[in-house]
């Protein structure tokens, strides 16, 4: 039911084109703040490109009643709009790979850039903000640590708690697990799951079934670009819905409120 307050998210009849190809079609989505949402399908229907859509970096046609809608607004100074809406994307991965320490990393949500530069001036406060999204993550030992020599769970933790030092409406999660090993993909679930009980919003965006925590109820199938079912996550994480957006077999069990699927 729509709350009281603006939806985070009113997308209605998108369409976005990528060089000659629409990789979103009529695409309409409406997510409550407060909200935990995953949306799931495979690779090349068009999940990151809604990422971007709903960022700024990418916009629809201009078609009649095509609008999309961030917190009752369309238009948006994008560097407003990164504060209210924390990204972590697979994107970013480059700082994991600089020789940037720890602080550093989460420092850089301030300025939406890759590590911190002559050019930022770093305040009290934002090292404070900085320290207190580390300590979130159980990451503050990494302060001061290159990223470098630091585990690719603990590097996502640094990615999630650069997204947080704003404190925004919502966090956007861009296939989060990708690259990650077991330990870690388990870190990033704890990590996941104590923020949706925080009441941090999650839209969670993946391939990977596994992603989705307990808390998420509501998930968004995709396939070619365009809404396959939208609804609560008993009704729609089954066999046959996975198998035709997925055009696979699939074998599907569920255990302490995880899904898997093989």
């Amino acid at each position: 039911m729509p709350g009281p307050h603006p939806p985070l998210l009113d997308l209605r009849g998108v369409t976005v084109v990528r060089g000659e190809n629409p990789v979103l079609q009529d695409f309409s989505l409406r997510v409550e703040e407060g909200e935990h949402l995953a949306i799931l399908g495979p690779n090349g229907c068009g999940k990151s490109t809604l990422i971007k859509t709903i960022t700024r970096e990418l916009y629809p046609l201009p078609r009649e009643g095509s609008t999309v809608q961030i917190l009752g607004r369309e238009r948006w100074d994008v560097f407003e709009l990164r504060r209210l809406l924390g990204i972590v994307s697979s994107d970013l991965q480059t700082l994991s790979n600089q020789r940037i320490t720890g602080r550093d990393v989460v420092l850089s949500g301030f300025f939406s850039s890759i590590g911190i530069w002559p050019n930022h001036e770093v305040n009290d406060e934002m090292r404070e903000r900085a320290g207190r999204a580390m300590r979130r993550l159980g990451v503050g030992h990494l302060a001061d640590r290159y990223v470098t020599q630091t585990s690719s769970g603990e590097a996502r933790r640094l990615l999630i708690a650069r997204a947080l030092v704003h404190d925004p409406k919502a966090l956007l999660l861009d296939e989060p697990s990708t690259s990650l090993d077991l330990a870690a993909q388990q870190e990033l679930s704890e990590a996941m799951r104590s923020l949706a009980r925080e009441g941090v919003g999650l839209l969670l965006v993946t391939h990977h079934l596994a992603d989705v925590i307990p808390e998420i109820e509501r998930v968004l199938l995709m396939k070619q670009g365009r809404v396959v079912a939208d609804g609560p996550k008993a009704e729609l994480l089954t066999a046959a819905r996975l198998e035709d957006v997925f055009e696979r077999p699939v074998d599907l069990s569920r255990r302490d409120g995880y899904y898997h699927a093989w």
